[in-house]
């Protein structure tokens, strides 16, 4: 009993470790993170993390459970396809909406809020890199500490993302933070539509 212990925290620290500082560093900066900070910078922030993290949970779950087979399920064409209509539509609605919308930010429900940063995040990175990095490492390590330090890091991202955006809402009016992040979108939906044609 002891000694499996010891085993289950060697392989913690050093699966989950490495797969900790790998998606980390795979994931910073990357369009995950992106989302995170402007849908935070236009609404409450609880809402957005618990949904990037409880889709990056599920995501990594997928990963660690069923390896790079998960990207036969879908064909990429399909997944970059809809990942650019969303955020096409997402884009179009922050550059239209108005600065009325400050006041209705803060009304808006956590549970629409959860569910759209869910969305975004778990169709954005179905997939990805990081997923299919996150599989590779659940093939060769124990899948426990792999799924835990994947998820850790992704989480810590998506944190650091929610605060950016909160602190870009303090600093600059909301009607540029509508355009920028409407202008992010429309940028990551070519980015998307790209992979469609280019697959």
């Amino acid at each position: 009993m002891e000694a499996s212990l010891i085993i289950f925290i060697e392989s913690l620290l050093t699966a989950g470790g490495l797969s900790f500082v790998l998606i980390f560093l795979a994931e910073f900066g990357d369009k995950s993170q992106l989302v995170c900070m402007t849908l935070a910078a236009r609404h409450r922030p609880w809402p957005v993390l618990l949904g990037a993290v409880c889709a990056f949970a599920l995501l990594n779950l997928v990963a660690v459970l069923f390896g790079a087979s998960v990207a036969r399920w879908l064909p990429e064409f399909w997944i970059a396809l809809m990942v650019g209509v969303m955020f096409a539509l997402f884009g179009v609605q922050a550059l239209l909406s108005g600065t009325e919308e400050e006041e209705t930010v803060t009304r808006r429900s956590g549970h629409g809020l959860f569910v759209t940063a869910f969305l975004m995040i778990f169709l954005a990175e179905l997939g990805d890199k990081t997923q299919l990095a996150v599989a590779g490492l659940g093939a060769a390590q124990p899948a426990l500490p792999v799924w835990l330090g994947a998820t850790l890091a992704l989480t810590v991202t998506s944190a650091m993302g929610v605060l950016a955006g909160r602190t870009l809402l303090q600093k600059f009016p909301i009607l540029w933070l509508h355009r920028a992040s409407g202008m992010l979108f429309l940028i990551m939906a070519a980015l998307a539509f790209y992979r469609v044609f280019s697959v």
